[in-house]
């Protein structure tokens, strides 16, 4: 038997089965290369090139009874969309931390990240993921969380970010940031985990094409404004 690897698109519901969520999944089966590899077994997705466009891995079944395959299928869909890569560490120390020194850690299990901005129409837009939520039984999940905004441009106006707690513990371990960049990668270090606000968040931006043909309309109207001001000074002599 063939199993296959498909991709689930979330739509709005257009059935009655569906109308309590308002939301559905729509099944694409025959998906050029995708659907080229045999016994596929996991399937995720997971941002080879680091330009926050999600690829696809997929591992399958390999040629003998007890060998696997992974296989890579880079994403083409080139678009004006913008997006936010959110990391949550674990801010943990093998053993007793040094001072002065904030603990980096792994990404953890578990944390609840959320962000609020306005879309290219002034609507209010909001969105939120879990890292990790499953860690066993072929679990191939990615260790950050990709948000996508759209094609608005516009800052997160706040993004939450909140990781467990202990049974009993009755405060919530929950920090927020405002005036995050789009297209950025933000490292949450949760440390020390019940005193939110001392919480550290690193920021990276990431370079992409939108940068560079910036950069060159910038150059542009710099060499054509200097070759204005040098024709105007020419004519005064």
């Amino acid at each position: 038997s063939n199993q296959q690897a498909f991709l689930l698109e979330n739509v709005p519901c257009n059935n009655a089965s569906c109308e309590g969520a308002h939301r559905m999944f729509k099944v694409y089966w025959e998906l050029m290369d995708l659907n080229q590899i045999r016994d596929a077994m996991v399937a995720t997705f997971f941002d080879i090139y680091e330009d926050g466009i999600l690829d696809i891995v997929v591992l399958s079944k390999g040629y003998t009874k007890n060998d696997f395959a992974i296989h890579t299928l880079k994403n083409n869909f080139e678009a004006d969309a913008y997006f936010v890569k959110v990391i949550v560490l674990s801010g943990l120390c093998s053993n007793d931390c040094p001072r002065k020194i904030t603990p980096f850690g792994v990404n953890q299990p578990g944390p609840y990240i959320m962000y609020t901005t306005v879309d290219a129409n002034g609507y209010l837009k909001n969105g939120s993921a879990g890292q990790l939520s499953q860690s066993a039984h072929l679990a191939l999940q990615l260790p950050y969380n990709v948000l996508g905004l759209g094609r608005s441009a516009n800052f997160l106006d706040h993004l939450y970010v909140g990781i467990p707690r202990p049974s009993g513990e009755k405060s919530v371990r929950k920090q927020e940031w405002t005036a995050i960049i789009p297209n950025s990668q933000l490292i949450v270090i949760p440390y020390p985990h019940n005193v939110p606000r001392s919480w550290s968040a690193k920021l990276y931006l990431t370079p992409s094409n939108i940068v560079l043909l910036t950069a060159i309309a910038l150059i542009g109207v710099c060499v054509f404004i200097l070759a204005i001001i040098g024709i105007l000074h020419w004519q005064e002599k």
